[in-house]
């Protein structure tokens, strides 16, 4: 017998403009989701989780995996009230067992959950992709956002292009990067100003990597042994992207970052979501070598391909086509998976806007074609490589 990926999309609720039916035709058997509206920080009850569940197993779908059920941000500077957020965190835990959801992904990305400076890049097949420039992020860094000391972060060849960049953008352009970048911010439907966030980064000023990775092991020490007691999977997202941003820290970057994790709390409910975008992002990384390393405590997949150049710009690439040997990393997948006689769920991770759907207001990498493109390039090369290896 052999093993096949479990087929996910992710779909953002019942205010997606995307619906359950419209994933389901894609042939996928799983759903990827969370209860957006629940604030971070509160516990999740049991009955707002079955009612999801409810709604997803009526149109033949599974709710596979939880993403994500956020961390809030006293628990990461372990400071505030970060003691009743462990303790919501874990009934919510409880809760999702009690629903029968087996994997929950999240992050420990301080502030910013991702951050790209572009998400409407024409390509060169003329599609629109998800791009980010450290050009332009320096600029927005230092002269929009103004930080304090910023200029310590960049080159001053860096420091000298964001200055020329800044003398061609027109002011609309100059907001637009602004309001960009921010998208990342959870909650970012809110108009934030340049004092909000200087005020929100003011409170992890004195959080270096080394405190950022205390608080961490803290955090799955106390989550994850109940997270092993209920049958659930604590599967980590990666930092996108994979190094600082904004003075920053950040502690889920290499594969150094993720064995620390994994050995520190060595329970198999504590685990990884491997993601082949954000990690192939740092040209530092041997994603090969991170699954072979980590593959016994992976429990979920996010399947994306970025393009890398010198420069530090990297873009996402067709989902087969870039500096991710997808090919080598999806037959580790499949021979793994047989090994041991499980399925893991995989999604693939962001999509192209084509131009026919341009005019749809799509959540930036969340297109329904261009992930329509991934899934079935993901599924060909996975029927491919099994049809390819005798059995």
């Amino acid at each position: 017998m052999s093993y096949k990926m479990k087929q996910t999309m992710r779909w953002y609720g019942p205010n997606d403009i995307l619906s359950l039916e419209d994933l389901k035709q894609a042939g996928i058997t799983g759903i990827v989701t969370a209860l957006h509206e629940i604030p971070v920080g509160e516990v999740w009850p049991e009955a707002a989780i079955l009612e999801r569940k409810q709604l997803i197993e009526n149109t033949g779908l599974e709710w596979s995996v939880i993403e994500s059920l956020p961390v809030h941000d006293d628990i990461k500077k372990k400071s505030g009230n970060y003691k009743r957020f462990i303790q919501n965190y874990k009934t919510s835990l409880e809760n999702v067992a009690k629903c029968g959801i087996k994997v929950v992904a999240y992050n420990f990305m301080p502030i910013l959950d991702w951050v790209r400076t572009d998400h409407y890049y024409k390509n060169e097949q003329g599609a629109y992709v998800l791009k980010y420039d450290p050009v332009e992020f320096a600029f927005f860094d230092i002269f929009l956002l103004k930080r304090k000391a910023a200029e310590d972060d960049y080159t001053e060849q860096v420091i000298k292009e964001a200055t020329e960049l800044g003398k061609v953008l027109s002011e609309e352009e100059k907001d637009a990067l602004f309001r960009r970048i921010l998208l990342g911010l959870p909650g970012s439907t809110v108009n934030f100003t340049a004092e909000i966030i200087l005020e929100l980064l003011e409170s992890y000023s004195h959080i270096n990597d080394e405190k950022l990775r205390e608080n961490l092991i803290y955090f799955l020490s106390e989550v994850a042994p109940v997270a092993q007691e209920n049958g659930v999977k604590l599967a980590i997202h990666p930092d996108d992207p994979p190094y600082s941003v904004l003075g920053l820290p950040r502690v889920v970057s290499t594969a150094s970052d993720i064995a620390h994790i994994l050995r520190k709390v060595n329970i198999e409910a504590n685990g990884i979501c491997y993601c082949t975008g954000s990690l192939g992002a740092n040209p530092k990384n041997d994603l090969l070598k991170i699954f072979e390393d980590s593959k016994d405590r992976i429990h979920f997949l996010h399947l994306r391909n970025v393009k890398k150049e010198e420069s530090g710009v990297f873009m996402e690439s067709d989902h087969l086509n870039g500096d991710v040997p997808m090919v080598e990393v999806v037959s580790k997948i499949l021979q793994f998976m047989n090994d041991k006689s499980i399925s893991l769920p995989m999604r693939p991770d962001h999509g192209y806007l084509h131009t026919g759907e341009e005019h749809k207001n799509y959540y930036p990498g969340y297109s329904l074609i261009g992930r329509l493109k991934g899934l079935a390039e993901l599924r060909g090369l996975e029927e491919g490589l099994l049809t390819s290896v005798p059995q």
